[in-house]
């Protein structure tokens, strides 16, 4: 993600720090526990150290909502596309635009590059239906993830590359 800080009505993006890993670790912990656990795939070691091995506060942006923390989202370049991560909303902030509203500024980013965003979901995860309104699409899928891709969109001022 772009360093800096994107603000929009009621919330804030401001570039991850690398003192915000544990806070982060344990939003994921948190949000994550009832999908892996529906999969049979919960440890709490491993959701924590999975975050905490690939942080990349250069890629990662937090998102604050009236000063406190209200999510994270990761957007890192590999394989030719940007991979869509870490994107994690506290539980009282789900439910109510929030995911929808950053997606779209992630992704007028992206669009604006002509950059293709892909990312994988859990099975049976409620956000895949977040990211099919988005225009993501299945790519693939194995017992535990949905791979899905988005190539970019063309719009106003947008142009796709050939």
């Amino acid at each position: 993600m772009d360093a800096g800080v994107v603000e929009s009505a009621g919330w804030v993006l401001r570039s991850a720090e690398t003192a915000d890993v544990e806070v982060i670790a344990e939003l994921r912990a948190t949000v994550m526990r009832p999908d892996l656990e529906r999969l049979g795939r919960y440890d709490e070691h491993r959701v924590r150290q999975r975050l905490r091995d690939s942080f990349s506060p250069l890629h990662t942006s937090v998102i604050m909502v009236d000063g406190e923390l209200g999510g994270c989202v990761t957007v890192r370049p590999a394989d030719g596309r940007q991979w869509l991560e870490h994107f994690y909303l506290a539980p009282r902030h789900q439910g109510r635009g929030l995911g929808s509203a950053v997606l779209r500024s992630v992704l007028e980013r992206t669009d604006a590059r002509g950059e293709t965003v892909a990312l994988n979901v859990l099975r049976g995860s409620a956000a895949r239906r977040l990211y099919e309104r988005h225009g993501f699409v299945l790519e693939s899928e194995d017992p535990i993830d949905v791979f899905m891709v988005r190539p970019p969109q063309a719009g106003p001022g947008v142009t796709r590359p050939d």
